[in-house]
């Protein structure tokens, strides 16, 4: 049974991780009614900004994690301005498929630049607290820490300021939203940097308890994609429950699962939410 609570333990801690970049992915859905697959290049582009300026500059977690979300969005806005808006025009899934091209090139510039091998964060070592025979580490508190304030700030920002409650207006009707004197176009690129951002961010987090590499983002692309599809493309809180719920998933399967088929839990997820509520858990069924 400890072994049991063990794994949901971890699985809420990985889940909250998970969460960061499955938001970046259901906001720029929302808007821009895509699936941007370069969202796991930006984790990728946000772990190594971090992990540059921790070993160069000696940068904590919370300034290496805010350097992060800067080059995550900063790229994924470049990504979008030069190449992925030009194709909208084309339909969504031109888009999609595009996105993929962008995070394979982005992927090998980031190989062709700092290699192959694997890197780690300059992180001070702690033993893992123990209570009820259960443990938790100490870097594993304070990542999940940091994505429940992340989490929080997003929510606060979409529900009380004025831009957030555009970004709103526009992911539910972007005609509406430009009679009322909105800019979609601007409010566009303000999301897509956000949801990159975040992934930039997501990434970090992830990477601080192992260590990074290329793949990084390209690893954590399937959990991500399984979560917000989970929970319903488009909908934020809809993104959270459903990192959750894969990160618990995922931990569990690993009882009686060689870890070697913990990936088929995302893949097993997408499959099961897409045949019984093609919407996801709190996304809006179909009239």
């Amino acid at each position: 049974m400890t072994t049991v609570v063990q794994a949901i333990l971890n699985g809420v801690m990985t889940g909250m991780l998970i969460a960061i970049p499955a938001i970046g992915l259901t906001a720029i859905f929302a808007v821009l009614r895509y699936v941007n697959f370069a969202i796991a290049a930006y984790a990728t582009v946000g772990a190594f900004a971090a992990w540059y300026v921790n070993t160069h500059f000696g940068f904590g977690v919370l300034p290496s994690a805010i350097t992060a979300f800067v080059a995550g969005g900063a790229v994924g806005l470049f990504a979008e301005e030069v190449a992925l808006a030009k194709l909208r025009p084309s339909g969504a899934l031109a888009v999609a498929i595009a996105s993929i091209a962008v995070n394979l090139i982005i992927e090998n510039a980031i190989r062709f630049t700092f290699g192959n091998d694997l890197q780690g964060f300059d992180t001070p070592l702690a033993r893992d607290w123990r209570f009820a025979d259960l443990r938790i580490g100490p870097q594993q508190l304070q990542t999940a820490l940091i994505a429940l304030a992340i989490m929080a700030a997003v929510f606060a920002f979409l529900r009380f300021t004025r831009f957030g409650k555009a970004m709103r207006a526009v992911a539910d009707n972007a005609d509406l939203g430009k009679l009322m004197g909105m800019d979609p176009r601007r409010i566009a690129m303000v999301t897509v940097a956000l949801g990159a951002g975040l992934a930039g961010v997501g990434g970090v987090l992830l990477g601080l308890d192992t260590a990074i590499d290329p793949m990084t983002g390209s690893r954590l692309l399937l959990s991500i994609f399984a979560a917000a599809v989970l929970g319903g493309l488009g909908s934020i809180p809809g993104a959270v429950l459903g990192a959750v719920m894969i990160g618990i998933g995922e931990e569990l399967a690993v009882l009686v699962l060689p870890a070697t088929y913990r990936s088929a839990v995302g893949f097993a997820t997408i499959l099961l939410i897409l045949s019984l509520r093609p919407a996801g858990l709190l996304g809006e069924r179909s009239a």
